[in-house]
């Protein structure tokens, strides 16, 4: 690879506009542009670009491919600005490309501390930007800022401790002068937090933790000193909404993960939504969708704002597709429950009851002999996006069906640095644990895309796949949808009516969210997949 300082010499400073906040938040006025994670602060996964429809999708064909010298998972989501496009390549090297042709500009690379410790893969999931500034997360529990022109550092804090088992793997979210962050490590026994830093100086402005500490409201719901290692991690980005000034994140999984018999109570804000007040960080409302949760059904699912006609008035809701098998529409201004549907198979409880709340399956827990419970551990669906498009008034969720693992419990003591689950799950179907595909009938598991109208709650339309999946959805105003597969196939499937109008092999699995951006008037479609980057436009 060729050194920063060498490609700095070669290209000379990036130049772009300014990006204000107020350029992200009327991000769909610039729809050339993927300026934040999941594309605007609303998380909808939505580009108005139409050039790209299902007329000549047909035609769609590769221009050029990053090959990451990492041999990790590849889950960031790029951002691409007026032109320019910067990723990440894992762990942690900040990487600056023409988005037309993929030449690289410059690679900042950083080398995490041999102190880091993450559960499940050396990733990230990519970066924010405000003014000239880059921000990324690293695993070994660091928040930086870099220079958007040349990929010079500017400051680097210490958010939490790496040796205890603290990361940040998600991509930050800005939110008018500040930088939120949350901190992987629920199986390492962390007490999870949100925080958020001044994006010109790094100084902290709020923290909020996901457990309550003694004398908050919440505290109860743990039992004994269970709290201080409590998990409740957050390890994808969340959402705001500038009308409101709320931001919305989704915390994960309470632990010891398998074995709760020393936390008893509905241990919030485990399994949770909050939402806070982004000046303050103070919570104004929460909702739990899994109490005293014992099969890591962790909440960190990306929430999904949308405005529609809700029983004849308008209304702000929230749209979410948990990993414990449901989807739920919430009142983003209150929390209040306003529906809640089923849309994988579900043994672990018999429903919801009028507040949305499980009624759980008593001889449904972990056990020592192991119990057989779908959704398995990997969930009815996981951090992967959904998407919803006002277009089509569909909301899409990539899910696991036909999914389950044996939960076993086991005994385990604190210790810092060190695995706290309590358990080892595993799955009866083999290949679920790897990304090869074995040959199995639709009763062993596999991967499906559906489409929900949120309103009824009913299903649209399903397209199903040979194998799981860990892609994203991204829908466009041409009434595309874009999407992958372990088995390597990236799709273009009709919005409307599920119909699958191109594919292509990019022979490794889709890990990330699919983007759509354009340069010169030409729309670009870019996906992730092995440990490589693709990107895709009409042929001429």
């Amino acid at each position: 690879m060729r050194t920063l300082c060498a490609l700095l010499a070669l290209v000379g400073p990036l130049l772009h506009a300014q990006i204000t906040f107020d350029r992200i938040v009327d991000a769909n006025k610039e729809p050339q542009n993927w300026l934040t994670y999941s594309g605007t602060p609303l998380s909808q996964r939505h580009s108005l670009l139409t050039q790209i429809n299902p007329a000549n999708v047909k035609n769609l064909e590769l221009k050029w491919v990053f090959q990451s010298q990492s041999v990790e998972k590849f889950e960031a989501s790029p951002l691409v600005v007026d032109g320019i496009l910067y990723t990440v390549q894992a762990p942690n090297d900040v990487v600056a490309m023409d988005a037309e042709t993929g030449r690289i500009f410059w690679v900042s690379p950083y080398a995490p501390s041999p102190e880091a410790r993450v559960c499940c893969g050396r990733v990230n999931r990519g970066l924010a930007i405000l003014g000239d500034t880059l921000f990324m997360g690293t695993i070994d529990g660091h928040l930086l800022a870099l220079d958007a022109k040349t990929g010079k550092g500017i400051w680097n804090v210490a958010v939490a401790k790496a040796e205890a088992g603290y990361a940040l793997t998600l991509a930050p979210l800005v939110v008018i002068d500040k930088v939120i962050v949350g901190t992987a490590g629920g199986e390492y026994g962390i007490r999870g937090f949100l925080a958020a830093y001044d994006a010109k100086t790094g100084k902290e402005a709020w923290r909020f933790n996901a457990i309550p500490g003694p004398g908050e409201p919440g505290h109860e719901t743990w039992a004994g000193d269970s709290w201080m290692h409590g998990g409740a991690s957050i390890w994808v980005t969340g959402s705001y909404d500038p009308q409101l000034n709320l931001t919305y994140w989704g915390i994960g999984n309470p632990g010891p993960d398998w074995n709760s018999d020393d936390r008893n109570g509905a241990n919030l804000y485990s399994d949770s939504v909050v939402a806070l007040d982004a000046d303050t960080g103070k919570l104004k409302w929460y909702f739990q969708f899994s109490p005293h949760d014992d099969f890591d059904y962790d909440s960190v699912q990306v929430p999904v704002l949308a405005d529609m006609e809700w029983k004849g008035k308008q209304r702000r809701v929230m749209l979410w597709a948990n990993r414990n098998g449901f989807y739920y529409v919430l009142d983003r201004a209150t929390g209040e429950f306003l529906q809640g549907k089923q849309f994988a198979k579900v043994t672990w409880t018999t429903g919801l009851d009028d507040g949305g709340h499980p009624v759980r399956v008593a001889e449904a827990r972990p056990s020592r002999e192991g119990t057989l419970v779908y959704p398995g551990v990997q969930g009815a669906t996981n951090w992967f996006s959904p998407s919803w498009s006002p277009h089509t008034g569909l909301f899409y969720i990539n899910t696991w069906e036909n999914y389950a693992s044996v939960f076993n419990k086991l005994p385990g003591d604190y210790v810092e640095g060190r695995r706290y689950t309590g358990g080892s799950p595993r799955s009866p179907v083999p290949s679920l644990r790897g990304t090869q595909v074995i040959t199995r009938t639709e009763d062993e598991g596999y991967g499906v895309l559906r489409a929900f109208d949120p309103q009824t709650g009913m299903r649209k339309w399903e397209f199903k796949m040979a194998d799981v999946t860990g892609s994203g959805v991204l829908t466009t105003a041409s009434d595309l949808l874009f999407t992958g597969g372990r088995e390597g196939y990236f799709w273009a499937i009709d919005a409307r009516t599920g119909t699958e109008l191109w594919r292509t092999n990019l022979g490794g699995p889709a890990e990330s969210g699919p983007v759509t951006y354009s340069v010169n008037g030409r729309q670009y479609v870019a996906v992730c997949a092995g440990n490589s980057l693709f990107t895709f436009a009409l042929r001429q």
